[in-house]
This record gives structure tokens, sequence and C-alpha cells, in this order.
């Protein structure tokens, strides 16, 4: 005979039905415009997105939910963090952001994520609800390993999609002991070189035809724990990017000719100096991760830092999304805030406001080449209701649906500031 603490353990195992949820009287940024639908109805079921319209009708079984005015966004996206790998970056049983195996330069972030960490409720309860988790440089050059994608939904199960690049960083971390920028290059180029010589060589075609492509991962995503070779086989083939980590003006050129010269698709993230190569990065095609933070060099690789970092590049057509805002430390704590701040930081300095909430949740997606990010019938049904400017730090989310769900915005912070209220 069941007891009656196994029954419920039982029913909160099961998934939960499937529901319709009507948001109602909505200032929608569906991002497919520069301006949101006023008095809008966003009806949700089975986990997407099924109308956006003005003055629509809730359907009579949803439950509703009123934004009185406020503004609905999609769900924000962080271009960049370490949310999931680190709970407290002095204790070193909480912190697993890299590889210290010279023989495994494909280290996978998805075999780490905690959904446990107080700081994902937190990040979720400032309107992420999703994240790209970088690795951080290993001992093995020139891979720092595979960065994923983290939805930040309840529970200890955070993965979305696991082996969505390659990460590697350009004038810091495990390259150093390389030597100059000069052999670091050369060194990702060879590497680049002979991945392509080993996909295009004479046996390739008889490998291929006994090749078994390898099982996908949990979530999807290109293929599951791969060495050196293979990584970047996936990128001269276009399933992945080549992210880069980099600041300094001769390396981002340096970046924007290896994506020309291998017909690959490269990111840069951080480009404190991005800004003067914005010309040549639109014609590469080359997307930058911004920190509209940054207005101080932190090194000299940032001499040329500024503000206006987002809106130069941005003018000159280069796909722009904020991550790591906020500095290192925000790439977990306060990821969602930080976030936020940024993107209204880049306001201020000429980003146009509709551009500025499409590098928090479009473009991130299309950057790493997930796509989403939209309030558009068949989008997934991540947003967020606000009751304010959603750029602003004083902003609070009202709602967090993650996936058509409506999640647990209360943090550990809210929990504690509830406890001690009354302590004198």
């Amino acid at each position: 005979m069941k007891t009656l603490a196994s029954l419920i353990a039982l029913a909160l195992a099961m998934p939960a039905a499937a529901q319709t949820l009507a948001v109602t009287h909505a200032e929608a940024w569906t991002m497919e415009g520069d301006a949101p639908v006023k008095d809008a109805t966003i009806v949700i079921e089975n986990g997407r997105i099924v109308s956006v319209a003005a003055g629509g009708a809730a359907p009579a079984d949803a439950r509703v939910i009123d934004a009185r005015g406020k503004p609905v966004t999609p769900g924000l996206v962080n271009g960049a963090t370490q949310i999931g790998l680190v709970e407290i970056a002095g204790s070193s049983d909480t912190v697993d952001t890299s590889s210290a195996d010279d023989r495994n330069p494909g280290y996978d972030v998805s075999r780490a994520l905690n959904g446990n960490s107080t700081l994902v409720s937190l990040a979720r309860a400032d309107g992420l609800t999703r994240a790209l988790v970088y690795p951080s440089p290993s001992r093995r050059a020139p891979f720092n390993g595979e960065p994923a994608f983290a939805r930040l939904r309840d529970g200890v199960d955070i993965l979305d999609v696991a082996n969505v690049g390659v990460y590697t960083v350009i004038g810091g971390g495990a390259w150093d002991r390389i030597g100059s920028r000069g052999a670091q290059w050369d060194s990702l180029r060879k590497a680049l070189t002979e991945a392509k010589r080993g996909a295009d060589g004479p046996s390739a075609a008889e490998g291929k035809k006994d090749r078994k492509r390898p099982s996908p991962p949990p979530h999807g995503g290109p293929g599951g724990r791969r060495g050196g070779e293979e990584l970047l086989a996936a990128v001269l083939r276009g399933e992945v990017p080549l992210a880069i980590q980099t600041h300094r003006e001769s390396d981002i050129r340096q970046a924007a000719a290896l994506a020309g010269d291998f017909g690959i698709r490269v990111i840069i993230v951080g480009g404190a100096e991005a800004w003067r190569v914005a010309d040549q990065l639109a014609a590469a095609k080359v997307a930058v991760i911004v920190d509209p933070q940054v207005n101080l060099p932190f090194n000299f690789d940032q001499l040329g830092a500024r503000q206006d970092n987002a809106a130069l590049l941005a003018k000159a057509g280069v796909m722009v999304a904020v991550g790591q805002a906020g500095g290192v430390i925000h790439t977990n704590y306060n990821a969602g805030m930080g976030l936020r701040e940024g993107a209204g930081i880049a306001v201020a300095n000429g980003l146009p406001y509709a551009e500025a909430l499409k590098a928090v949740t479009v473009n991130p997606l299309a950057i790493w080449g997930r796509g989403g990010g939209t309030l558009t019938p068949g989008a997934d049904a991540d947003l967020v209701i606000w009751d304010g400017d959603p750029l602003e730090p004083s902003t609070n989310a009202l709602s967090v649906i993650v996936e058509g769900r409506e999640t647990a915005i209360r943090s550990r912070q809210d929990q504690l500031a509830e406890r001690y209220r009354e302590v004198r």
C-alpha cells in the first residue's frame, strides 16, 4: 500500500499536464519590428506561442495572466556566461569551468551544469531564460572545450542543447604557454588546416562509408564527446561556430581573416576594440558578443574600450549580442541583472532601443546557431512580464514563463530578506 508521501512524490515526478495560457493586455515586444504591439493577447499552448494579437480574446479554457499594460518581452538570453558551473568562486569544489586533462581537448560543459545552483534561480528572477555557458581556458590549447546552452527551467535539469560551438582564447589563459600571439594564431591555423586535410584526404571518402555518426547528446547538439580533430571538423563543416575570446584590434583582424580564409563562422567574445574593425567584421559576417559596461581598460588589450562599442558595431551591420556583462564576476552572479544593465548602457550610448532588446533575445540565439527568441506564432513560449522598462536595473520581473510554464521567481535572496526583515 502506497503511503501519502509516496503518492505525493509520484505526482510531483509526473510531467505537468499541458495547459493553455493567455497573457492579456500586454505591451508585447514581438521582436519583429521596432515597436511593441499594444494591448496584445498572447496565447500559449504546449510550450509554444499560438498567437499574438492586439485586443485578441483569450480561449475559454485558458488560464489568464493580466499584464495590465506592462511590457512583455521574450525571455532574455545571455550570450556568454558560466552560470551553472560556479556557485562560490572561492570554493574549488563548486567550480567546474575548465579541464586539467592534457589529453582531453573536448571539455563538454554540459556535463557539469548544476540546476540547483542558487545563482540560477536569481538569474531567472531577473528574466533570464537561456544562457550560453562557456568553458574557461584548459591545459590543452588550442581548445577550451565546447559551450552549451542552458535553459533556466525549474528543477535540476537546465541543459537545453550541448556542443553548440568550439571555444578558444587568444591573448590569455593556456595560450600564454605557447608564446607570442603570432605563435597562438599559427597554432590555431595549423589545427584548422590539419583538420581540413583530414576531412579532404584521399582516404576520407572510404572512411566515411564505414564511419558511424556519433549518437546525439541529451537535448540535441551536433555530436557527442569529441576529440580535437572532430571538434574542428565540425567547425569546418559549418555545423558549429568557432568562438574566439579576444579584445585587441590586431587579434580581431586576425579572426576576421581566419573566417574568410577557411569559410567558417567566427564569433568574437569580448571584443573591447571591435569598433575599430567594424566594417571588416561586417564584411566577414563575424558576430560580436560585447559587454557594454566596459568603459575602462582592464588590461593593455582593452586600451580602446568605449561604451558605444555596441552602437558602432550595429551601425556597421555587425550582429551584436550582450554577454559577460558586468565583468567576470557577473558571468555567474547577477547574470540577469548585469545583462539588462549592460543593454541599457548600450542604449544610453547610441544603440537603438529595439536593437538592444534584440541583443539580449534574438541575436544571441542566432549567433550561436539556435534561432528563436521572438514572440511570434510557433516560437518557444519563453517570455517575461515586467513591471517597467526591462533595461532599467530597478525593474522587476512579475512573471517568467519558460517552455510555456510559469517558473519560480523567488530567489534565495528573497527568502533571506523575508526571514530577517523583522530582526533587530
